[in-house]
């Protein structure tokens, strides 16, 4: 089959989930012998050369087009005053990519399209507009589900004690609530990331086929770890950019590691992401035993070096890739239950799950105190992963849901 991805940034380099997600997708389905062609739009914040994704050889063919998505304050202002629209969303909204989207299609018709997201859900309206004045055919249009955006806002919103935040939050949800309603119904299929993904987008009137395909990862390509990892260290990664990333990260610094320092003093905290805060940024290294690294060039090589890996997610949906990358390198893991929702995650087996500040600090302590099974939960972390997160095997799930889609058998491809 000949797949176009439309992708609101180049998902290359995979160092964050969305970018991970993505490409681990198009390597899967070149790898099981069907063409893919990327368009995406090469924005300010991730731009990449036309050759990024050369590496995955000629079935994958790369098109980009500039978009300017920066936040610009005065066009916010004017968004929130004389528009309803989501702002969030219409940064992504281009006049070329949509020139592109249409052309390409024309030139090299596809099978299918998987927009990669709500952020480039705009385009479905705009290119069947735009194909049929044309007089062009359409292939079926598919929604690769990472979030339910207006939830994540809405949770966010529910949960900041700044009453002009939560008035803004909530004004953000609201319009990203009504877009969603309104155009993910639209798609011809839906692969959700998660059941609960795919509960919420039957209840917003999503028709059939909606399918549960989870995040996935390299497992053939994992590093061998050079050393054991030190002992009594806890670790946190993921983009300190994204607003849940770094709520939940400020609820455990302020509600649970003073009292855990006080108590564990030995035990060190490791913090890496892009774009860290000023506030973190500004941390002398080493106070209260808190290392802030910011961007780290290698995930899994961090990850190798510390102990327990922490999730404390308050907000948020979809599923956290960077966990997924956690339990293939056997990592025990301590979350929150919605930092593991849409994870095979079983408490106390492959992970730790934990909710409130007091209950994490008495895993803590356990952990401090050598009480956990850490070796153990590590192992039945590895296994969960090599049995549900294979991007081999999850690529054979999405095809299955285009062969129902289509209505074509899909080649199996020989190990």
């Amino acid at each position: 089959m000949h797949i176009l991805q439309l992708c609101p940034r180049v998902p290359y380099p995979p160092h964050d989930g969305g970018a991970l997600a993505m490409y681990e997708t198009a390597r899967g389905l070149a790898e099981a012998g069907h063409r893919v062609t990327i368009l995406a739009a090469n924005t300010p914040k991730h731009h990449q050369p036309a050759d990024a994704l050369a590496h995955l050889g000629p079935n994958v063919r790369l098109v980009t087009v500039d978009v300017d998505t920066r936040i610009r304050p005065l066009a916010a202002l004017r968004n929130l005053l004389f528009s309803q629209e989501a702002y969030n969303v219409q940064r992504f909204v281009s006049k070329a990519l949509l020139d592109e989207l249409a052309a390409t299609l024309v030139a090299d018709p596809a099978d299918l399209v998987q927009f990669e997201g709500t952020f480039v859900a705009p385009y479905l309206e705009l290119l069947t507009t735009k194909m049929r004045s044309q007089g062009a055919q359409l292939p079926p249009l598919v929604l690769r589900a990472h979030n339910i955006e207006h939830t994540i806002w809405q949770m966010l919103a529910g949960r900041t004690g700044n009453p002009l935040k939560s008035w803004y939050l909530q004004n953000m949800a609201s319009r990203l609530a009504r877009f969603e309603h309104e155009v993910l119904p639209r798609f011809d299929a839906v692969a959700a990331i998660t059941k609960q993904d795919a509960d919420r987008l039957r209840q917003m009137g999503c028709p059939e086929p909606i399918a549960v395909i989870p995040a996935s990862y390299d497992l053939g390509r994992l590093p061998a770890a050079t050393a054991p990892p030190r002992p009594r260290t806890l670790f946190v990664i993921g983009s300190l950019n994204w607003l849940p990333n770094l709520e939940g990260l400020a609820w455990f610094l302020k509600e649970i590691w003073p009292q855990a320092h006080a108590e564990m003093p030995e035990l060190e905290l490791h913090i890496a992401g892009s774009h860290p805060p000023a506030d973190l940024t500004s941390r002398p290294p080493g106070q209260d035993n808190v290392f802030v690294h910011g961007f780290v060039e290698s995930a899994p090589a961090f990850m190798q070096q510390y102990e327990l890996m922490l999730v404390p997610l308050l907000s948020g949906g979809g599923m956290r890739v960077k966990v997924v990358e956690g339990l293939a390198l056997g990592k025990a893991v301590l979350s929150t239950t919605l930092g593991a929702e849409g994870i095979a995650a079983h408490n106390d087996e492959n992970i730790l799950l934990r909710d409130g500040a007091a209950a994490w600090l008495a895993a803590l302590r356990d952990y401090y105190h050598g009480r956990l099974p850490l070796a153990a939960i590590a192992e039945a972390a590895a296994r969960t992963a090599h049995a549900e997160y294979d991007t081999r095997q999850v690529t054979q799930r999405l095809l299955g849901l285009y062969e129902t889609l289509l209505g074509q058998p899909t080649p199996v491809p020989q190990p």
